[in-house]
């Protein structure tokens, strides 16, 4: 008995040592609140307390969020850290949850997990975060990470049977395609319940006793859920935004060598507003406008889009252009709306993965030989005199 109190007492001791090497707190103790810090990769853990259950001691969280939890979701919605916004994957008691409380299935990236608890204020639950390399649920259920083996694997790891009486782990809806039920039964004892699609949803999905109605499962991708995304796509835009910008202001050192600096400086800033307004139009503009725009590829929509902006551009900011202005344009600025309306295929709901390997598949070749077209037809206007 004494050797089996010892080895008891070690294993509780061990798994002290390395939540403390995980939140870099070295003192941390049962239901003893700690401030949330960063370990050596900068990640930011969301824990408030620690909680004893059974010989075991668990990250305590609540489902408000801090001040640097919403300053963090704002800077990766633009961009900025994005693949670091990551937890430790593990067992999350979020409140003061019992042996009868549900267990809720999430990713460990941030965003994902601050979403969940931030959806069930007021309610207490057990969260299982799954190891899916910092990467939300969708994306990640696509890829692989969120899927059975790792499912079941933390079902394990967290020895799962021992803190809940309950047999049932509620994944949500947009994690099925990387889950198959049978099998996590089969291999841990543990029901699937796909739960709704959307967080918000989760605490009438309890009141109705676990019946999800038909708006639960359908996939919603309105006007703020694509202005949510728009920052990002700017960010990605910036380099070759600011690219662009540099490689006119050296063209017209070329063209017109005998000019000033800031003569050089308004030519490149006001002919770089037709290319300025093709990147606005492929990151913000195609977003806004989705369901409106004519066609179903994003390629096509975006080219679509781009024409037109050459028309405003030609009628409003250049009128009375040469036709050798007017073919330039038409062959160079549509098809740079179209690639940044492209890389957007990937954050909507509108497309499927084999849809997008298709279109891209099309479009990219078609995008390459305008550029190549505009680059030569330039060159060819510049050495020969029509």
């Amino acid at each position: 008995m004494k050797n089996e109190e010892r080895k008891t007492q070690k294993q509780g001791s061990l798994r002290r040592r390395r939540w403390r090497a995980m939140t870099g707190n070295r003192r941390s103790c049962a239901c003893e609140t700690i401030k949330p810090s960063r370990n050596r990769s900068g990640r930011t853990h969301p824990v408030d307390t620690l909680m004893q259950v059974g010989d075991r001691i668990l990250p305590q969280v609540s489902s408000a969020l801090g001040i640097a939890d919403i300053l963090g979701g704002l800077r990766v919605r633009w961009g900025w850290g994005r693949m670091q916004y990551a937890i430790p994957p593990g067992l999350y008691a979020l409140g003061q949850p019992d042996r009868n409380s549900p267990v809720l299935v999430s990713a460990n990236y941030k965003m994902s997990f601050d979403c969940l608890r931030k959806a069930l204020k007021g309610l207490h639950a057990w969260i299982l975060v799954l190891d899916t390399h910092g990467i939300n649920v969708w994306c990640a259920a696509g890829k692989g990470t969120f899927g059975t083996e790792e499912l079941v694997k933390r079902i394990r790891r967290e020895h799962l049977a021992d803190v809940v009486d309950h047999r049932t782990v509620i994944v949500p809806q947009l994690g099925a395609s990387g889950v198959a039920g049978h099998t996590v039964r089969t291999q841990s004892g543990f029901r699937v319940q796909f739960g709704p699609i959307r967080a918000q949803d989760l605490p009438l999905y309890f009141a109705q006793a676990g019946e999800a109605s038909l708006a639960m499962r359908q996939v919603r991708f309105g006007l703020r859920e694509r202005l949510a995304l728009v920052p990002v796509e700017l960010v990605g835009a910036a380099p070759w935004t600011f690219l662009a910008g540099v490689v006119l202001f050296l063209l017209d050192l070329v063209i017109a060598p005998n000019i000033g600096f800031l003569a050089h400086l308004r030519n490149a800033l006001w002919g770089f507003i037709p290319y300025l307004g093709a990147i606005v139009i492929g990151t913000v503009l195609v977003p806004i406008l989705l369901p409106w725009i004519p066609g179903r590829a994003f390629a096509l929509k975006g080219w679509f889009l781009g024409l037109v902006w050459v028309a405003i551009d030609l009628m409003v900011i250049a009128p009375g252009s040469s036709w050798k202005q007017i073919l330039f344009l038409s062959l160079i600025l549509p098809p740079i709306s179209a690639f940044l309306a492209l890389s957007f295929t990937g954050s909507s709901t509108f497309t499927s993965l084999s849809g997008v390997r298709k279109e891209m598949r099309l479009a990219i070749p078609v995008i390459l030989l305008s550029v190549t077209l505009s680059l030569l037809f330039l060159v060819i206007t510049y050495f020969v005199s029509w």
